[in-house]
């Protein structure tokens, strides 16, 4: 199968490439600059903002991962044009180049209300208020409008093969005020792979899918897992659901996660 892949030196991207090329997949990759990628898999130097450029990118391919994406960074302008912006010449470049071709995009967990009344669920009514978020879920509507072969898939807090996400968990989490107590639906890059390759075949077609593992876990013991430390509170959870998913319809569909929880994962030396 050809598949092109953005965002494809992210800490997704650059785990899931080599697996979609040692599945035996022609790859090819939208990159800024040469050498950008390991070897084997075709780089096709272009921009999600220059709409000229994807038409190389996308002509031919049976399959697009859209994992680019713009998240960190107080430039609300720039998470906006390339999240949502982006995502729409992309869509509309495959439209015209490869209209056939099934178009699969990464979102995020972060789209649930804070205070939702339990783990987010595909069908919720959600109205994100902060540009990251909100930017994915138009690019979600986008998406799910354009006419093609489509299949949206909201990630947990993805982690391990030394992607070094754990680790920064401390410092983003003091940043933020979290509570030690709020959990997180996770996912190992190996599931994301497994999720991956159900969409490839068309497990999720026409279906927005929560990929999770079978336990959210607390951000105290995420950060003690990953070497780090965070003072204990006693206090109330203000907003308790936040950031949980509800997996029930991507186990439905026929994912299972390989690495169950984080404690497995640390187990198996997935790390």
């Amino acid at each position: 199968m050809k598949i092109l892949v953005t965002g494809a030196t992210g800490l997704v991207g650059a785990r899931l490439l080599p697996q979609l090329v040692a599945d035996g997949h022609d790859c090819r990759a939208l990159v800024r600059r040469p050498g950008a990628v390991s070897h084997g898999v075709t780089e096709v130097i272009g921009d999600l903002s220059d709409v000229e450029s994807l038409a190389p990118a996308v002509s031919g391919v049976d399959a697009v991962i859209h994992l680019a994406a713009v998240f960190r960074t107080t430039d609300t302008d720039l998470i906006w044009k390339a999240n949502r912006d982006g995502t729409a010449n992309l869509i509309a470049a495959v439209q015209e180049h490869a209209a056939d071709a099934r178009f699969i995009m990464a979102s995020t967990a972060h789209v649930y209300d804070v205070d939702g009344p339990r783990p987010g669920r595909e069908d919720d009514t959600v109205d994100p208020t902060q540009a990251y978020p909100a930017s994915k879920l138009a690019a979600e509507n986008a998406l799910r409008s354009g006419g093609l072969t489509w299949a949206i898939q909201r990630y947990g807090f993805v982690y391990g093969d030394g992607d070094g996400h754990l680790e920064a968990l401390q410092g983003h989490a003091a940043n933020a005020g979290l509570h030690p107590a709020q959990r997180m639906s996770l996912i190992h890059h190996r599931d994301v792979a497994a999720a991956a390759r159900l969409a490839l075949i068309g497990a999720f077609d026409g279906h927005i899918v929560n990929i999770t593992d079978e336990a959210p876990t607390s951000l105290y013991e995420l950060v003690a897992i990953a070497g780090g430390d965070m003072d204990p509170s006693s206090q109330p959870l203000e907003h308790p659901w936040h950031l949980q998913m509800d997996g029930a319809l991507a186990r439905r569909l026929g994912f299972h996660a390989t690495l169950r929880t984080v404690h497995h994962a640390f187990e198996q030396q997935a790390m």
